[in-house]
């Protein structure tokens, strides 16, 4: 080394003004952890509004925060691998969406990383908060509560079909609100002086049985509860809803909009909107324990008036007036 350089590297020393190496490592971004347990085929919408929101407190994925992905497509299995996938990458916080099982996986692999979930279900009832206003621990997020409105869509469903009987309820027995989903739908059903027929189904394969068992039972109308393995089979359940010539009430717009007959259900872009917000709002400095759980204040009534045709079905004026879309 020269000496005037040598001299130069004392002084600053000596100064507390040594300047770094121009190669020196800048600071990582910090990594977000978003987890859902469909694909990321039928999210797009969703997953855009979650950046949106994350954007709204300055985080822009690839700029300034780095966003991995991971999805389960509609199974429950793989859920604990993909979450330690996670959490080896070191993420600062952690995102579980659509599905509750997701949240309790989360949950037991980390009790300080914060977590912050959009899930349909009730997150007390399952100890994923101490309470709506105060959650406590590691976890907040937004809860749809869409599985409290099963009486409300099978209302509608007998609204646009009073001459059903027999109601059909689609539910995937690996979910963990299947049991309270079912019992909501045996309830409703009674209190239309209506017959439920449960089918479940845990696979795509088993789903195509379940309607060939809705039509040995004769249901005149269905119902899709909500679902990760159902949100990623839109399509094929609006195939064979048509194919077997079964009006079918979804949870969500998304489904209406593939061909389904109707849905009913929160606003999603606007509840994964909010998620991206309080990942910022952590991001930042805030504690999830800190964060009161979102509940939805939008919701959508769809209806498909296409498919209402191909299946000879006239939709009730009152019924129409009260959509907040209508498909041609």
């Amino acid at each position: 080394m020269r000496r005037r350089e040598f001299i130069k590297i004392v002084a600053g020393s000596a100064l507390g003004t040594l300047p770094l190496p121009s190669y020196a490592q800048q600071t990582a971004m910090p990594v977000v952890g978003f987890i859902n347990a469909a694909s990321a085929e039928n999210y797009k919408r969703q997953v855009a509004a979650f950046l949106k929101g994350l954007a709204q407190n300055g985080y822009i994925d690839g700029q300034n925060v780095k966003v991995e992905y991971r999805w389960a497509e509609g199974q429950y299995d793989p859920l604990p691998a993909l979450i330690a996938e996670l959490l080896g990458r070191q993420a600062a916080v952690i995102s579980v969406t659509a599905s509750t099982a997701a949240v309790q996986a989360a949950m037991a692999a980390t009790r300080t990383i914060p977590i912050v979930f959009v899930i349909g279900g009730d997150p007390v009832k399952f100890g994923l908060v101490a309470s709506l206003n105060r959650p406590g621990g590691n976890v907040t997020g937004v809860s749809f509560l869409i599985n409290l409105l099963v009486a409300k869509q099978l209302g509608l469903l007998h609204e646009l079909i009073p001459g059903a009987t027999n109601f059909g309820f689609l539910v995937n027995p690996n979910n963990p609100n299947a049991e309270s989903d079912t019992n909501n739908a045996r309830l409703a059903a009674d209190a239309l002086d209506r017959k439920i027929v449960v089918v479940k189904a845990r696979t795509r394969e088993d789903i195509d049985h379940a309607f060939t068992q809705l039509t040995q039972e004769r249901a005149g109308a269905l119902l899709i509860s909500a679902d990760p393995l159902f949100s990623g089979s839109r399509e094929q359940l609006a195939a064979l809803a048509a194919r077997h010539r079964l009006p079918t009430m979804f949870n969500s717009r998304e489904f209406a909009m593939a061909g389904g007959l109707l849905s009913y259900g929160p606003d999603q872009a606007d509840a994964y909107h909010e998620a991206g917000i309080y990942v910022g709002r952590i991001l930042s400095g805030e504690k999830p324990s800190d964060l009161p759980v979102v509940q939805p204040t939008k919701f959508e009534l769809v209806i498909n008036i296409k498919t209402a045709k191909s299946l000879g079905l006239n939709v009730p004026p009152l019924l129409l007036a009260r959509a907040d879309e209508v498909v041609e």
